[in-house]
């Protein structure tokens, strides 16, 4: 296992937690600063559930601190501009993967990783795209995660080049 540095996971800690945010604020309709407070109170977010391959047991496990600044800063950019990152993503997707029609984890995710893509140019492009990779990794497992690569991929080429 390579080291990384407790700095950078709990960047992608703060990733995940934004992603259930921003999902959590637009389809259950919560207000985003509630949403927000809940996660830096630990009353949701602070858990997820881990199976054990070879016996198929889930148990709950804690999940590490996050950068807490950074995810509020992902969360409340996301929601502020929430409608022109949606228009950029269609501009961007196929008949194959129509946003409306996406997950809505799956939307959470690529508006977190857009919001990413376009406004922390002091962030690694192949770093945030990796991120997400392994992200949707983590709640998908068939054609999504490489979808989510070739999207963010020429999203990135578009607006860093």
């Amino acid at each position: 296992m390579k080291f990384v540095s407790k700095k950078i996971r709990k960047k992608s800690g703060a990733r995940l937690a934004a992603v259930q945010a921003v999902y959590m604020a637009h389809f259950g309709e919560l207000p985003v600063d509630e949403v927000i407070q809940d996660f830096k109170d630990g009353k949701i977010g602070r858990y997820v559930i881990d199976e054990d391959s070879s016996s198929q047991a889930e148990e709950m496990v804690e999940i590490s601190p996050i950068d807490v600044e950074y995810f509020e800063s992902l969360v409340k950019g996301v929601h502020a501009k929430k409608e022109l990152l949606e228009k950029s993503l269609n501009l961007y997707l196929n008949e194959k993967w129509d946003f409306d029609k996406m997950n809505g984890t799956m939307q959470a995710l690529l508006l977190c990783a857009v919001y990413e893509l376009t406004n922390t140019l002091d962030i690694d492009t192949k770093v945030l795209i990796q991120e997400y990779v392994d992200l949707a990794y983590a709640f998908f497992s068939k054609n999504e995660p490489k979808m989510v690569n070739a999207l963010l991929d020429q999203i990135a080429h578009a607006v860093r080049n």
